[in-house]
């Protein structure tokens, strides 16, 4: 496994997370990180002394601050990638929590074997909530690989991908054209995907690759997440064709399952309202 890895991370109100992030990192073996790029939203939080310091006795940390109406999820990352001089191109959030010093190594070596152009990590939530539950869903156990081969079969989730703990070939990312210079409030991760997918790529979900990535959503917050999410399919409408193969009803079903099989009781009183938010907001956004 050769080549250099650059890491990306939009900042923002992020006081709290970029020293142990970084110490995270920074404890990684058998990889070699060229840079760690961080762009920060003005917060007024004191992020920028705390980058200022760190970047005196560590020359490869680069950052830029940007204002907040500046700040996009997809053009942000996009010109950060664009600028980087990595080989691969890792994109995390500010607020996963990485406790394994393997964890990079394992998410970019497919891609420095050449085995495919773009990697992603299991999340785990570390409450005992309802996202526990989806996390599971979405981020199993066992590691696959994804093609165009695969369309058929999986549909829509052929093009599941996340930023918040991935990895991508910068020649590719590039070649690509990366988001295309739009300005996408969500699914940046997935508009990705699907063009790398369709354009005879290959991505790997690393189920060695463990990060924890954790929130206490309010209901509102789920169903604006939610109709984001509707908005941005409804602003891609070519995605509509691939459907879901049921994956929401099956997301239901699981939670519910797991409830049951914990004996968490207690998230029956929030499942209806939890689920209904996602089903509602998604299609208020796409209407």
């Amino acid at each position: 496994m050769k080549g250099k890895c650059s890491i990306i991370c939009p900042l923002f109100k992020a006081d709290e997370y970029i020293k142990p992030l970084f110490k995270s990192l920074q404890k990684q073996k058998g990889v070699d990180i060229l840079e760690m790029i961080f762009v920060l939203t003005e917060s007024g939080n004191g992020e920028e002394k705390i980058l200022a310091d760190l970047v005196k006795d560590n020359k490869i940390i680069k950052y830029n601050v940007i204002k907040k109406k500046e700040f996009s999820h997809s053009i942000t990352r996009e010109k950060a990638a664009f600028g980087a001089k990595g080989d691969v191109i890792v994109f995390v959030t500010q607020d996963i929590e990485i406790k394994s010093d393997s964890f990079l190594r394992n998410l970019v070596s497919p891609i420095l074997d050449g085995e495919v152009d773009a990697c992603y990590a299991r999340q785990k939530s570390k409450y005992n909530n309802i996202e526990k539950y989806t996390r599971e869903f979405n981020y199993p156990k066992k590691s696959f690989v994804v093609s165009k081969d695969d369309v058929e079969r999986l549909g829509l989730k052929t093009f599941f991908f996340s930023d918040a703990a991935s990895a991508i070939s910068r020649k590719k990312f590039v070649e690509l054209g990366g988001y295309d210079g739009k300005d996408l409030p969500i699914s940046e991760d997935m508009y990705f995907a699907y063009k790398l997918i369709m354009a005879g790529g290959k991505i790997k979900y690393c189920a060695d690759a463990e990060v924890f990535h954790s929130h206490r959503f309010t209901i509102k917050q789920i169903y604006e997440r939610y109709k984001l999410t509707g908005e941005f399919f409804k602003q891609n409408k070519y995605l509509d064709k691939y459907g879901t193969n049921g994956s929401g009803a099956a997301l239901a079903k699981y939670v519910l399952k797991r409830i049951f099989e914990e004996k968490r009781f207690g998230l029956l009183l929030r499942y209806p309202f939890d689920m209904g938010a996602r089903f509602v907001g998604m299609k208020v956004g796409k209407r």
